[in-house]
């Protein structure tokens, strides 16, 4: 009778584990299970470590790379190196119990080592704009915070259904997207950044080229007479172009810049950055309108 009480005993605490256990799939299809709520969390990429406040978990961040900067309270995490070059051994001594990276972002390597090691790591690619409130729900999942990540995530989809109402079947535009000058380097239409620019009406000049983020000639631009040429505010100075008075863009001014943090980083955030991206091409596509009128 006690052996039949014991194992009883056994079978309830198991399946309470069990029921406990928290189980996702990240952006390789790889299962993660957690028996409890992440406590000690290192992001791998700012834009990550932005996600997970905005989640609700920014308390439970013990490390973070170079750049993580908003919110504020960012700024004071322990750095555990750069994106690109991350300090394998000051992660392990932080003994995280959830590590988030970024699968374009961070190299492969790295991550991989740490996975090898033991650490569990859930690997993100927020490709797309309707991912990133599924990417914050998921987060909440995983660090017990699912009330603040969910209500992040109904306010995400929200604000996106408004934009997407007040942008809709606007003429499109075809843009050169520059995010770096020399070399001289754009997106393809997998990048996120294209997703926005297709919300709004815009036509990404080099879509269809194979590379995430490829190099292009200044010969391509031209012959390509992009309408509007947008460039990540770091990137360069956008009157540069005007030396190149055929294409159509430096003729008629539509040269603009946008700030990194908005359009860069795949976060709430972006929202302000398509909202400015939206406004953008409405302010090109009416000089387009008074040059055809002329």
């Amino acid at each position: 009778m006690k052996r039949l009480l014991l194992t009883q005993s056994l079978i309830l605490i198991l399946a309470c584990g069990a029921a406990h256990a928290i189980t996702v799939q990240d952006d390789r299809g790889h299962e993660l299970t957690l028996e409890q709520p992440a406590a000690r969390i290192v992001s791998l990429a700012p834009n990550l470590t932005e996600l997970l406040f905005e989640a609700g978990a920014g308390e439970k961040l013990i490390g973070a790379v170079a750049y993580s900067d908003f919110p504020d309270a960012a700024r004071r995490i322990p750095r555990i190196g750069e994106a690109s070059r991350l300090n394998i051994e000051e992660i392990l001594a932080l003994k995280p119990d959830l590590v988030v990276a970024w699968k374009t972002g961070n190299n492969r390597e790295d991550y991989e080592k740490l996975e090898k090691i033991g650490l569990k790591v859930y690997v993100l690619e927020p490709d797309r704009i309707v991912r990133i409130p599924n990417i914050i729900e998921d987060l909440g999942r995983l660090t017990g915070t699912e009330n603040i990540a969910d209500a992040a995530a109904d306010d995400f989809r929200g604000r996106y259904a408004d934009l997407q109402r007040r942008y809709a079947g606007r003429t499109p535009v075809r843009v050169f997207y520059q995010i770096w000058e020399w070399p001289l380097m754009t997106i393809n239409g997998a990048h996120f950044i294209s997703d926005v620019l297709l919300q709004c009406g815009g036509e990404n000049i080099f879509a269809s080229l194979p590379l995430l983020a490829p190099t292009v000639d200044l010969e391509a631009v031209i012959a390509s007479d992009p309408q509007a040429i947008l460039i990540n505010a770091s990137a360069g100075n956008p009157d540069n172009w005007r030396r190149w008075p055929t294409v159509t863009a430096a003729r008629l001014g539509n040269l603009f810049t946008i700030h990194d943090d908005l359009i860069s980083r795949p976060t709430s955030r972006l929202l302000d950055g398509m909202e400015q991206l939206c406004d953008i091409l409405n302010t090109a596509r009416v000089r387009l309108g008074a040059d055809a009128r002329q």
